[in-house]
This record gives C-alpha cells, structure tokens and sequence, in this order.
C-alpha cells in the first residue's frame, strides 16, 4: 500500500518536473505572419496591400508615420492578447520584427 503511494507520488512529480522543461510556442511562424499580414491590410492607411511582404519596413515601404505604426502595434497587440511595453514597441519597425517579436512571446494566443 505504502509502496503504491509512494510510486505514484514519484511518478506526478517527475511528470511536473518534465512537463516544466519544455518550451511551448504559442504561435507558429506561417500563423503569426498571416496574421500581422491580415491586420496590415484592414489598416486604412496602408493603400498598397501588396506592399505587405515579410520586410516591408512600415515606415519606407507601407509609408506609416509614427502615430500609423503605433495603431499597427496596438491592433498587434489586440490581435494575439499580450501588451507590448512602450520601449520594446518603440523598436518594432517592420513586419518581420513584429513577426519575432510575436514568436518570441509565450504568452501570445
């Protein structure tokens, strides 16, 4: 009896500790540059939707202004449920870095 509580006390816990190891990505890349891709092109500002590529630079190629670019990453943010800090989003000038950014959030949905 002793010996099948033990066993099975050993055996949760190791699950736990296996499971805690792993690294889950939330989002898939093909999933999160859909995704950014499809928010780009129901922005009203951008009037090229073909300019949305994987290095479109929001600024030189989808020709965003600054307050632009912060919609974009605000709609980013509503788009995959995280917040982006003020800083961190300040550097995200392309659709590629919103891409790794996203990709690099565990918690993004």
């Amino acid at each position: 009896m002793l010996r099948n509580v033990s066993r099975l006390a050993l055996r949760s816990n190791f699950a736990r500790q296996a499971t805690m190891g792993q690294r889950f990505y939330s989002v898939a890349r093909p999933d999160a540059e859909k995704r950014i891709a499809a928010v780009l092109e129901s922005f009203d500002k951008i009037s090229n939707p073909a300019a949305i590529t994987p290095t479109a630079s929001f600024a030189k190629d989808l020709n965003l202004d600054s307050l632009d670019t912060v919609e974009v990453v605000v709609a980013i943010e509503e788009e995959f449920g995280i917040e982006i800090p003020d800083k961190e989003a300040d550097e995200i000038k392309s659709v590629n870095q919103a891409v790794e950014y996203i990709l690099a959030q565990p918690d993004a949905k």
